[in-house]
């Protein structure tokens, strides 16, 4: 005999349990996840590829979808924790790229300032990709960076290390690693 879907609280628990693999940020056991716009729209994609049978080409382009969208999200926090490492922040890139529910904005004065810099390398680096959408975590990290006094260095190695490049330009490894070598050699 089946749970009635008429009570509201008849998943709930099956709800909490979910939680680990719904994954609202990177990882399905990332538990630095903050549940911001990005999140709904990975959240979303999930629920609906979860209804929808698995053989079905529907399911499997949602599951390649949210597949793209994870990755996106791993090499964007992948450049992040490079450029903090770079900055000798090697201990404390994980904790500093730690975002979750509770994370606050350590001074509201720093909220306008965080914003523009985070434009600002939107705008003028390749740290987040083409289509990326700017992430509310991202602001989190930028504000502890002003609190470090280390934000304008973040934002000169990103300028570095990923520098905007005409569309369709890329940059190979080898010279990625040069770049990377040329920042952090005197």
């Amino acid at each position: 005999m089946g749970v009635s879907n008429n009570n509201p609280y008849a998943s709930f628990g099956a709800t909490l349990a979910r939680d680990e693999e719904q994954n609202l940020w990177s990882t399905p056991h990332d538990v630095t996840h903050t549940e911001a716009d990005d999140d709904r729209v990975l959240y979303n994609m999930i629920v609906v590829r979860n209804q929808l049978d698995k053989d079905s080409e529907e399911w499997q382009k949602l599951n390649y979808d949210i597949y793209t969208l994870r990755q996106a999200r791993k090499e964007v926090r992948s450049r992040w924790k490079h450029i903090l490492e770079d900055l000798g922040f090697q201990k404390e890139a994980d904790s500093l790229l730690s975002v979750t529910k509770l994370s606050i904005i350590s001074d509201s004065q720093n909220m306008g300032k965080a914003r523009d810099i985070l434009l600002k390398l939107s705008e003028e680096t390749n740290i987040f990709p083409t289509s990326w959408e700017l992430s509310e975590r991202y602001l989190f990290v930028v504000d502890r960076l002003i609190a470090l006094d280390a934000a304008d260095e973040f934002f000169k190695m990103a300028s570095m290390v990923y520098p905007k490049r005409p569309s369709g330009e890329r940059v190979d490894e080898s010279q990625k690693a040069l770049q990377c070598t040329s920042v952090v050699m005197p």
